[in-house]
């Protein structure tokens, strides 16, 4: 019984703490912070270290494992970042808290360079601080991750021009001649205000329905991936969407300026990005919904891009 009350009151959690509340960090900056180790009693390790990683993962969608066997080879998992440090050696750490601090250089690999933090379906860039704690032969060993977000500003090589669509059922894709005459009449102007966006503003401009035949019950923005995985042998390029927003409900009166202004959500979007093995970019769907539930969308490519 004594054994069991000192496992219990001998017990260690481990946290990372990064000097920036934000966790936000860019090239050539240091990453810095404290593991800090919270005891109930002193406890012995035989090591603490830390390790800075950043790895992009790639996997297939469903419908085309097994379809391409080149792929596999250029699926492997791609490391940007690769730094190990000592925080402690092997030793004993006392009663209460303890603060053993870090820092890193946020510097890539040899014929690497740092994308963008990214969560998408397909292709991640994940960059994370882990923490291992090598206990004795009796204890379990003790690990902790915290994931920081890398950005990187990019030149703007493009003036940023204002770009103007219309839709009418003769501008949709993927709708033969010969099926137009079933396709309610319509007509829908609006503008973009760029195409190339800048990340840490939304995406502005205005739509006008000019005129249409048949009542609407709709219309959407909707932000889409495009996530493209593969090899010179060939290549999977999958279409998800990030999210989607209504910016008018009903009937809307024709003539009238309708508002486009999306934000970028944080963490699922990132500035458009290509590699060797996968490549990253973004569209925009006006989706106009009617009454009797028929659909139409039109397809804006964008470029996002950060430009501080």
């Amino acid at each position: 019984k004594e054994g069991e009350q000192t496992r219990r009151n001998h017990t260690m959690s481990v946290e990372i703490r990064l000097s920036r509340a934000d966790r936000i960090y860019r090239k050539g900056e240091t990453v810095s912070g404290a593991v800090v180790i919270a005891t109930k009693g002193a406890m012995s390790h035989k090591g603490i270290s830390l390790e800075m990683s950043g790895l992009v993962t790639m996997q297939l969608s469903p419908r085309v494992v097994g379809v391409f066997e080149a792929f596999y080879n250029s699926l492997k998992p791609i490391k940007l970042v690769d730094f190990r440090i000592d925080v402690a050696k092997a030793g004993k750490v006392p009663d209460g808290v303890t603060e053993l601090p870090f820092e890193f250089r946020l510097e890539p690999l040899a014929d690497q360079q740092l994308f963008e933090t990214y969560h998408g379906v397909y292709v991640n860039v994940q960059y994370t601080i882990q923490c291992d704690v090598v206990r004795g032969a009796f204890s379990k060993n003790l690990q902790k991750q915290t994931e920081f977000i890398v950005e990187s500003p990019t030149k703007l090589n493009k003036e940023l021009l204002p770009h103007q669509f219309t839709i009418t059922p003769e501008d949709l894709n993927n709708v033969k001649k010969n099926t137009l005459s079933r396709i309610t009449n319509f007509k829908i102007s609006g503008q973009i205000d760029s195409q190339v966006c800048d990340i840490a503003k939304p995406l502005t401009g205005f739509l006008t329905v000019d005129s249409c035949d048949a009542a609407i019950r709709s219309i959407e923005l909707q932000l889409i991936r495009v996530e493209t995985c593969g090899c010179a042998d060939g290549h999977a390029k999958e279409p998800t969407e990030i999210q989607n927003i209504q910016i008018c409900d009903g009937n809307v009166t024709r003539g009238v300026k309708i508002p486009i202004f999306m934000v970028f959500p944080r963490l699922f979007t990132c500035i458009t990005s290509s590699a060797r093995n996968f490549k990253i970019e973004f569209e925009v769907n006006i989706v106009v919904m009617f009454e009797d539930h028929h659909l139409v969308s039109y397809n804006l490519p964008v470029e996002i891009i950060r430009c501080s």
